[in-house]
């Protein structure tokens, strides 16, 4: 889910590509939506790095005034997620300033989510979930396997919600512990009308699987955010199709590609939240 930041050696981010400029001293990328917010961008984004969760609450509520929550999950939070993530793997953060970043968009995040709550409520009774959304770029499902199209819940599985027709289960894999991705993915497709049950983050294999049988649950979203935990999100992909093989699994994270998607056996592909939202109604619906 890397939204444009490019890649570490390549083209200067603001060379000839048509990127956003970066205004000198902020970590990510200035897209048009926010050009004429580029100073608090900056700060945001700068505080996030530093772990300040106030400034980051108090930049994001400036933003909410003028511009959209989910512009601001995608344009600043996540590629400054990104950008956190990135010094992680190289060794420039550590476990401490990780967590500290991730808690302090968390801040920001609580308002968005709060604010799209109270909005999504109201707009939930006039749009049908999914609404026209089709399959956007950005979302694409794998080859699916075959029974793998939206299943019915197992006859004889009385244990299993009424809303578990439409229930999905988020999770962070086993040794990935970051969450906030995750979370605005679970925000989103609570707002678009489906059961979200989270199970957090650092989840093993076992227990996802547990959770799906469990709840009837149909299709789980994976996120992984660090390279070190994509062959955990295998593994959890190869034992939901050979113990579940109704169930779907949908993944994303900042590592994930859809070519990587298709060599782990994923069913679905989402580059952000966003999309993840297209995916599970086109899979719910079809």
């Amino acid at each position: 889910m890397r939204n444009g930041v490019a890649a570490t050696g390549s083209t200067p981010v603001g060379g000839d590509l048509g990127r956003p400029s970066v205004p000198k001293g902020c970590p990510v990328p200035i897209t048009e939506a926010f050009t004429d917010a580029a100073d608090t961008v900056a700060h945001l984004a700068e505080c996030v790095l530093e772990g300040r969760k106030a400034p980051v609450a108090t930049a994001t509520e400036r933003l909410l005034e003028t511009h959209d929550g989910l512009a601001i999950i995608n344009d600043i939070f996540v590629p400054i997620l990104d950008v956190v993530g990135q010094k992680y793997d190289e060794g420039a953060f550590f476990l401490p300033q990780l967590m500290a970043s991730a808690e302090a968009v968390k801040a920001g995040f609580d308002l968005i989510r709060d604010r799209a709550r109270a909005v999504g409520a109201s707009a939930a009774e006039a749009t049908p979930v999914g609404g026209d959304l089709g399959r956007p770029s950005g979302s694409s499902a794998v080859t699916p396997r075959k029974g793998c199209a939206s299943p019915a819940p197992t006859e004889g599985d009385a244990h299993v919600p009424a809303e578990s027709d439409r229930a999905i289960i988020v999770a962070t894999v086993q040794g990935d512990i970051h969450d906030i991705g995750k979370n605005i993915v679970k925000m989103l497709l609570e707002n678009y009308g489906f059961t979200v049950i989270d199970l957090g983050r650092d989840v093993a294999p076992e227990a996802i699987v547990a959770a799906a049988r469990d709840t009837g649950a149909r299709l789980i979203g994976l996120s992984a955010l660090m390279t070190t935990t994509v062959g955990a999100m295998e593994r959890t992909i190869a034992l939901v199709h050979e113990q579940l093989p109704g169930v779907a699994v949908m993944v994303g994270g900042a590592v994930i590609t859809q070519e990587f998607a298709e060599q782990i056996g994923a069913d679905f592909y989402a580059k952000d939240a966003a999309a993840s939202t297209r995916v599970a109604s086109t899979f719910f619906d079809d």
